[in-house]
């Protein structure tokens, strides 16, 4: 079951965004000469109980933001025409055009990014998008595997976190890997609840330790389908300021402090940049 809203909605946040020069700035032409325009992407929250106790529990349930640039040109979720087997939304924009930031096929495979808050990217790094992409499309190798073989390569991206998934009829098996972290991939626990935001998984930024306890409080109950996925999406929608923060101020030296307020929120509005879009999705058990 995956629950996808697309949202450009560009109400403000109350926050005069003309006193942040990295807002100010921006334009679709500029970014890649800009060396300090890395805003950051996404959010995720996610339950992995592989086994429930409950035969009506889910394996996986997974909720997250994407966060982008309005004017960015994107395809929202739906099965590729190029390949029928995969469901994911997909960047159109020029140079990166198939790349993803989220998406699953039917062979139980599933993969999530988001980007790594830092100051001075490198405007020549590979395209992070299709890290999911490609892990999607290929049939040889399993989640750890796949994650190993780009930690050999992490020097070729900017910073990055991605989470690979397999959930089959015996086994499901998830992943993390942060080219800003260790070197090595890791598994996932079990009956374990997550939050990954823009730094390394589990860092105890205020918006990512105030959106997990608002996500446990939903997915500790015994809801209907429809009523976790509303639920979820009210999760996602939480414009609550966690302001101030250190621990994520310190990350983003070289942001003004006005940009990393808007970006304080679960939910990300101001006029040029925000969340995109919502996604809910949860696996069912195999009977």
């Amino acid at each position: 079951m995956l629950a996808n809203r697309m949202n450009r909605s560009s109400a403000a946040s109350g926050i005069p965004l003309s006193t942040c020069p990295s807002f100010e700035s921006y334009c679709s032409q500029c970014e890649r000469a800009s060396p300090t325009t890395n805003t950051p992407m996404c959010i995720i929250f996610f339950k992995f109980d592989p086994r429930p106790a409950s035969k009506n529990a889910y394996r996986l349930i997974l909720a997250a933001n994407r966060d982008e640039f309005y004017n960015r040109p994107t395809k929202a979720a739906d099965f590729w025409v190029s390949n029928s087997e995969i469901l994911s939304g997909l960047d159109l924009e020029e140079g990166k055009e198939g790349g993803s930031w989220l998406g699953i096929n039917k062979r139980g495979k599933l993969a999530a990014l988001t980007n790594y808050l830092e100051g001075r990217p490198n405007p020549d790094a590979q395209g992070r998008g299709f890290l999911v992409s490609n892990f999607l499309t290929d049939q040889s190798q399993d989640s750890y595997s796949y994650l190993k073989r780009v930690s050999s390569e992490r020097h070729l991206y900017n910073g990055f976190n991605l989470l690979t998934a397999e959930f089959k009829a015996k086994e499901d098996t998830m992943c993390y890997y942060g080219n800003r972290g260790n070197t090595e991939p890791i598994h996932l626990n079990p009956a374990g609840i997550y939050g990954l935001s823009n730094s390394l998984l589990e860092t105890p930024w205020r918006k990512l330790q105030h959106g997990k306890r608002l996500f446990t409080s939903v997915v500790n109950q015994p809801l209907p389908c429809d009523v976790l996925v509303h639920d979820l999406l009210n999760v996602l929608n939480n414009e609550e300021l966690n302001t101030p923060d250190p621990v994520q101020e310190s990350q983003g030296e070289g942001y003004s402090s006005p940009m990393l307020r808007v970006l304080s929120s679960v939910c990300v509005r101001s006029p040029h940049y925000g969340t995109r879009s919502e996604s809910s999705q949860s696996m069912t058990p195999i009977n």
